[in-house]
């Protein structure tokens, strides 16, 4: 009987412990830990500033579109270092103590702080853009470089302009000359001045391109100073490759009353609403699409598929270059312009259009290639 008691009250206690284990399941603190758990915590370090209406923002736009697509997922934040060097690397580092899950930077002055610090914090996962690191210097594992095809999407700007300097359009005069201003002269800007070069005497051997460098990403007043030079020695029609300094070449356009290319970000939907005179003086934009990068970049890594270790090269096909075909495109450009843009970007995506890389170009090279076109 004692025997029988026994087992009753051991059968009845273990019947207990169930019932509270799955009642502790459905409590508040267990949802709460399992939320945190699926939280993907996103950071994206700006190595200058926001405002440039350009690369930067395309950047912060990247955030806010993960934002969109995740919703209560994904924690992000985007960290301005100003333009003081010296507080990059320690900035990144801080940020690398925290309990963010990806830690992204870009441009190529961030190649080196990014790699004194990755290796440190083996746990931790970095995106570059724009730039890589150098895998073979390191273990750099933890590391997704993405970099983006601005020779072909400036090639297609070259087109362009090339096609709008030899049109009747208002504004075109009959010197065959494009402008092109680079924020500085190193080899990523450079690629997208050999595909504005190369896209430019594809369509007619005869136009001459004449460029300057600002020495910055951010002086704004010397890029329009160049850009009215440029404008005043015939140019109609300009490229801008300078970051925030660009802005000053749109300025110049505005007052010499000429056509200019924007870069990265669709320039021209920027300034409509506060500047239309202005917008509809930026033909198109040639697109670097950072925004679409870093969101495709998440996406990948909660798939499983990121490949860190490597360095990826993305273009049109991955959606992360194009021009803006906005509907200040569609009334400025001539339909029959646009239409044979279309025909080149499909050449370019199928191969049968081959475009030079500045990126591993020799100095003699490029030197050779801009010399032939200076007028």
């Amino acid at each position: 009987m004692k025997k029988s008691v026994s087992i009753l009250l051991a059968l009845l206690l273990a019947i207990s412990l169930v019932l509270v284990g799955c009642g502790s399941k459905t409590g508040a603190p267990a949802g709460n830990n399992e939320q945190q758990e699926d939280t993907l915590k996103v950071a994206l370090l700006i190595n200058g500033s926001l405002g440039d209406k350009s690369f930067f923002d395309s950047a912060d736009n990247g955030m806010k579109l993960l934002k969109e697509k995740y919703g209560d997922k994904v924690e992000t934040k985007t960290i301005e270092m100003g333009k003081d060097l010296t507080k990059w690397e320690p900035t990144l580092q801080d940020v690398s103590e925290q309990d963010w899950d990806i830690i992204i930077v870009g441009t190529w002055q961030m190649s080196e702080p990014l790699s004194n610090i990755a290796p440190q914090y083996p746990d931790k996962k970095y995106i570059i853009f724009d730039t890589e690191v150098d895998y073979s210097t390191g273990d750099f594992s933890n590391v997704y470089s993405v970099l983006y095809k601005q020779n072909e999407v400036a090639f297609l700007a070259g087109a362009l302009a090339s096609k709008v300097t030899t049109s009747d359009m208002p504004l075109a005069n009959e010197q065959k000359l494009i402008g092109f201003l680079g924020g500085v002269d190193v080899p990523v800007v450079n690629d997208f001045l050999v595909g504005y070069i190369e896209g430019a005497q594809y369509v007619n051997e005869d136009v001459k391109v004449a460029l300057s460098y600002v020495g910055a990403f951010s002086d704004s007043a010397k890029a329009k100073e160049m850009s009215l030079a440029q404008y005043n020695q015939g140019v109609d029609i300009a490229f801008n490759v300078a970051g925030q300094g660009g802005l000053g070449q749109i300025d110049a356009a505005k007052e010499t009353n000429n056509y200019v290319i924007g870069v990265d970000s669709d320039q021209a939907h920027l300034f409509k609403d506060s500047d239309i005179d202005k917008a509809k003086l930026i033909t198109t934009s040639a697109l670097k699409r950072v925004d679409n990068s870093i969101v495709r970049a998440v996406e990948m890594y909660k798939e499983g598929t990121l490949k860190f270790g490597e360095t990826e090269v993305t273009g049109f096909k991955e959606e992360c270059v194009g021009l803006a075909e906005n509907e200040i495109y569609t009334e400025v450009v001539p339909e029959e312009i646009r239409k044979e843009l279309s025909e080149i970007k499909e050449k370019l995506i199928n191969g049968e259009i081959k475009v030079k890389t500045a990126m591993g170009m020799s100095t003699e090279e490029l030197n050779q290639i801009r010399d032939s076109v200076r007028p």
